[in-house]
């Protein structure tokens, strides 16, 4: 985290899953999560960012290991969550950051197309919930979804991920309230405009960028960091009563987003 906002050790002794952790949002969320502690089980599809990744957070003094597994293939899943018990002892968090995106029109957008990010997003939140249930209801752990604000209106070109993101953020509640008998707490996070994703570098033009930019209630841009702040507040105690929130990270974007903005 750029600035130290929590008591050292807020998450120590706990182990976070954490799945499209190498870059990112869900990046920064498991450097901070090392930061506070944690020790962090890295999990995407490719070892060429989940390595860098671990060594970071190995080099400052945390603790991190890469693992490589496919969040649509529930064998893969599985497979990772043994091999994070195996070499971290247990989880405690999990983080459900894998995501797909592009842009696309919804009169040109294809089938498989659409169900990818479906699979990833949706199917590949729930592998995960899943697969590592009998842990978190063991040691009492909680899972945090990676959402988005998208859903919350209709935005263009982005038919695909407003509908798996508006099925994660169902799959957080239904969760918190099925297995929050168990002491499972389940939330999430919608992160708004994220400037410093390669998400916003590459689907956001500079003339859309500065036109957003403008409906922005706090004038400016998330960062990463802020989502790393959120993360920390909900995996740790002072959030212990928190369940089936999902907290809107974005500046009071989405509320504002249908002024009209001018120039």
């Amino acid at each position: 985290m750029s600035e130290t906002i929590f008591a050292d050790g807020v998450l120590k002794g706990r182990v976070a899953f954490v799945t499209g952790g190498g870059t990112g949002i869900t990046g920064g969320v498991a450097r901070a999560f090392a930061e506070a502690g944690a020790s962090v089980a890295l999990v995407s599809r490719k070892m060429d960012h989940l390595q860098p990744a671990a060594d970071a957070i190995n080099q400052d003094g945390g603790k991190a290991i890469p693992i490589v597994a496919d969040v649509r293939q529930p064998d893969a899943v599985e497979q990772a969550v043994a091999q994070t018990i195996e070499q971290l002892g247990k989880i405690d968090i999990v983080v459900n950051g894998a995501a797909g995106n592009f842009l696309c029109a919804a009169e040109e957008m294809s089938p498989n197309g659409f169900g990818t990010v479906i699979d990833i997003d949706l199917k590949g939140t729930f592998n995960v919930c899943r697969a590592t249930f009998a842990q978190l209801k063991e040691h009492r752990g909680q899972i945090l979804n990676i959402s988005a604000t998208l859903h919350y209106i209709g935005t263009p070109l982005q038919l695909h991920v407003s509908a798996a993101k508006a099925g994660v953020d169902a799959l957080t509640r239904n969760l918190a309230v099925e297995w929050g008998r168990y002491g499972i707490r389940v939330n999430g996070i919608a992160p708004g405009p994220i400037e410093d994703t390669e998400g916003m570098q590459r689907l956001v033009p500079e003339l859309v960028k500065e036109r957003l930019r403008k409906t922005i209630p706090l004038g400016r841009f998330g960062r990463i960091a802020d989502i790393e702040k959120a993360a920390v507040f909900i995996c740790s105690d002072a959030a212990s009563y928190i369940n089936g929130t999902v907290l809107v990270v974005d500046g009071g974007q989405w509320l504002a987003s249908n002024r009209m903005v001018g120039g």
